[in-house]
C-alpha cells in the first residue's frame, strides 16, 4: 500500500489496512477526540436551536437589522438631530416606537441612525425626528409609513429566520 499523512501529526507512514487515517494508537486516540467533539458541536447547534423561542429569534433578528441600519447609515447625520456622528455614537432609532407598533420594529422606512442623546436620553427626539424624516426619506414613502403603522404584523419563526438571512447579506453586501 502507498504512504499516507498521518491526520493527526502529519507524518508519513505505511498503513497497514486501507483506510487506515493515522500512524499510532496516540494519534487514533486524538484523532477519535477531535472527531466526536465537532460531532457533539453540531449536535449542541442543533439541541440550541430547538430550545429557542420566537422571542429569541426576534432578539436575533433585532440585533442583525439594527446592525444593517448602522452600515446603511454610515455617514449620514442623526435623524433628529442632523449631528454627525462617530461609528460608535450611532443608535438605530425607531419612529413609530417599538412598543406602541410593534409591525414597524423592522420597517426600513422606520428607522434610521440616531445619536445616543436623541434615541437615548430625549426618547428618541421625536418632534425633530418627525420635521426631518419626509426629507430623509420622501413625502411619498413618509406617508407610507404612516398608513401602513396600523397594518399588523404576522410572523412565524421560519419567516424570522429567512429575514436574518436577508439583512446578514445585505449588511455583508454594504460592507
Amino acid at each position: 500500500m502507498k504512504q499516507k499523512a498521518c491526520k493527526v501529526c502529519k507524518s508519513k507512514f505505511d498503513p497497514l489496512r486501507p483506510l487506515q487515517m493515522v500512524c499510532s494508537p496516540k494519534c487514533g486516540m486524538e484523532y477519535t477526540k477531535k472527531q466526536t467533539a465537532k460531532k457533539w458541536q453540531k449536535e449542541k447547534k442543533v439541541i440550541k436551536e430547538k430550545l429557542f423561542t420566537k422571542k429569541d429569534y426576534l432578539n436575533i433578528l433585532q440585533k442583525v437589522f439594527n446592525t444593517y441600519i448602522r452600515i446603511r447609515d454610515k455617514g449620514k447625520p442623526c435623524a433628529s438631530c442632523d449631528k454627525f456622528l462617530n461609528t460608535n455614537d450611532i443608535n438605530a432609532g425607531h419612529f413609530y416606537s417599538v412598543g406602541a407598533y410593534p409591525n414597524l420594529r423592522f420597517n426600513e422606512l422606520n428607522v434610521h441612525n440616531q445619536c445616543i442623546e436623541c434615541n437615548l436620553h430625549k426618547h428618541g427626539n421625536v418632534l425633530e425626528y418627525s420635521l426631518r424624516l419626509p426629507n430623509r426619506i420622501g413625502i411619498d414613502k413618509y406617508n407610507l409609513l404612516q398608513e401602513s403603522r396600523n397594518t399588523p404584523l404576522k410572523i412565524d419563526i421560519e419567516e424570522i429566520k429567512e429575514l436574518i438571512k436577508i439583512y446578514k447579506e445585505k449588511t455583508k453586501q454594504l460592507k
